[in-house]
């Protein structure tokens, strides 16, 4: 067992970065070091070799591996085309991985991570920090609880701004996504729409997605998952409809009230316990949830940031008790299903069974 764990640092400097803190992240976590970082741009490099006190730095993220044999590598580039390559790189050679969203571009690619991970046992910890959020828990037992009554649907919006609609689902609706099954479990089948300049997107609107992200289509989403237990799930997103506050959060509405849940590390989670679900006329106010229960002051550190050394240290503990990360390599493959579940359906202009039967291809591929 490791006392000390090694870790190397991936960045792409101009081709995203380090990620949302993912190499920062180490310096509040006793039970590792940064021995190396990998960059192929020489400023970014030695910018970050600063920034991390690391000892080594290379242009090759496979000659670090090769020289350095680290425990753990942290892959931060935001940019998805370079995630298949990286993480296979480390998890066929047993090393461990933290990295940034979203997974991989492909089920192709996410079959063959999972397969490999399998082999050599390596863990892969994915950072939706959300889905380390203690408050998740909380919500849960009350729902198990009959606080919010029966679950009737769970809606989820993205950040409706200039990348709204299909960048939207892949960039920020991956973590409303990845919360839903939180609360549902694995989604069963996925009907969706896409539109393009108010019309229905069409084979020759596809472009090629901003950083990496393959194929895509449609400034207008709206997607809907059905569960277990007579559950529906809807994510939507329209380009250029952002709101101030943001619409960025999740929504479980039941039949004895709501839970509105925020995109983030310990948001500003609460509940509305009124079946009209319209405080206007029930006169019911949101109280706050916290992960101490229900109107209670929060006790622990929030932001993003925490949520890097909570999920890491989560990372940690399942290398050491060979079990799974909470957001596991197979929780990043069943979010990649949910948004290749919206272009299949489109496509095919009916609801799609999950998990996608045809897995070899990105459903917008030679669509005609």
């Amino acid at each position: 067992m490791a006392d000390q764990y090694r870790v190397a640092v991936v960045g792409a400097t101009g081709r995203g970065d380090y990620g949302h803190g993912l190499d920062t992240v180490w310096k509040e976590v006793p039970e590792t070091s940064v021995v190396a970082v990998a960059d192929e741009h020489e400023g970014g490099r030695e910018s970050a070799r600063k920034r991390l006190e690391a000892p080594a730095a290379y242009a090759s993220y496979r000659e670090m591996i090769e020289r350095e044999r680290p425990d753990i590598v942290a892959i931060g580039p935001r940019w998805i085309d370079q995630h298949f390559d990286m993480v296979h790189y480390c998890v066929e050679r047993g090393i461990h991985v933290y990295m940034e969203k979203p997974f991989c571009r492909t089920l192709a690619e996410a079959d063959a991570l999972v397969q490999a991970c399998e082999a050599t046992h390596s863990r892969v910890a994915i950072a939706h920090q959300t889905r380390y959020c203690p408050i998740i828990p909380v919500v849960q037992k009350l729902i198990a609880d009959g606080v919010l009554g029966a679950v009737l649907e769970i809606r989820a919006r993205g950040k409706e701004d200039a990348r709204g609609g299909a960048e939207d689902l892949w960039v920020l609706g991956s973590h409303m996504l990845n919360l839903m099954t939180a609360f549902a479990g694995q989604a069963h089948s996925c009907a969706a729409q896409l539109w393009q300049g108010g019309q229905p997107a069409r084979p020759m609107d596809v472009v090629d997605g901003r950083e990496g992200l393959g194929p895509l289509v449609g400034d207008h989403v709206q997607a809907s998952y059905q569960f277990d237990g007579g559950i529906t799930g809807f994510f939507a997103s329209r380009k250029g409809q952002a709101a101030n506050p943001s619409r960025f959060a999740l929504q479980i509405f039941g039949s004895k009230g709501v839970i509105d849940y925020p995109s983030g590390y310990l948001p500003a989670v609460s509940l509305l316990a009124d079946g009209s679900w319209a405080p206007g006329r029930s006169g019911q106010a949101w109280k706050k949830v916290t992960s101490q229960g229900i109107d209670r002051p929060e006790t622990l550190p929030g932001g993003n940031a925490r949520g890097n050394v909570i999920a890491v240290q989560d990372l940690l503990t399942a290398i050491r008790e060979h079990r799974q990360p909470l957001c596991s390599i197979y929780e990043g493959r069943q979010t990649v299903e949910m948004i290749l579940g919206v272009f299949a359906s489109h496509r095919r202009q009916q609801p799609v069974k999950l998990p996608l039967e045809t897995r070899q291809q990105h459903p917008l591929t030679d669509w005609k």
